[in-house]
């Protein structure tokens, strides 16, 4: 299979932007961003059908849409010129560094995260993000 090249022990979301980069060089690709776009909000519409029925843990198939959302979004990734594990990365530094800022705000309070209301954590978080 032309897939066969992706390595298994790439992460799973650098894997699924290297398969869609494969099936797109022999044309089975989406014309435009918007088009893989409008296949996000398809399988985020079903992954909320499944998760409004959900009574606990989440079942198979509302595991099965995430899974869905997760692999269209890196194969928007890769139309829009974007290596997802770097963004995924970069986003995952800002949010540590935000929220580093309501633990650092909360201890200056002599709180503990887990004592700020939502509201509080929220306002703090907003001014982390207007301070970067």
């Amino acid at each position: 299979s032309l897939l066969d090249g992706v390595p298994n022990a790439l992460p799973a979301l650098l894997k699924a932007y290297r398969m869609t980069q494969k099936a797109a060089a022999v044309g089975f690709d989406w014309q435009r961003p918007g088009d893989v776009m409008a296949k996000i909000h398809e399988e985020v519409h079903e992954l909320e059908v499944e998760v409004e029925g959900m009574k606990g843990d989440p079942s198979p198939e509302a595991r099965a849409e995430m899974g869905d959302v997760l692999f269209v979004m890196a194969n928007l990734a890769r139309h829009l010129g974007v290596e997802p594990e770097t963004a995924l990365q970069s986003s995952n530094e800002k949010f540590q560094r935000r929220f580093g800022h309501i633990e650092a705000a909360a201890r200056a309070d002599g709180r503990q995260v887990k004592d700020l209301t939502l509201e509080e954590m929220d306002r703090l978080w907003q001014e982390a993000k207007a301070s970067e």
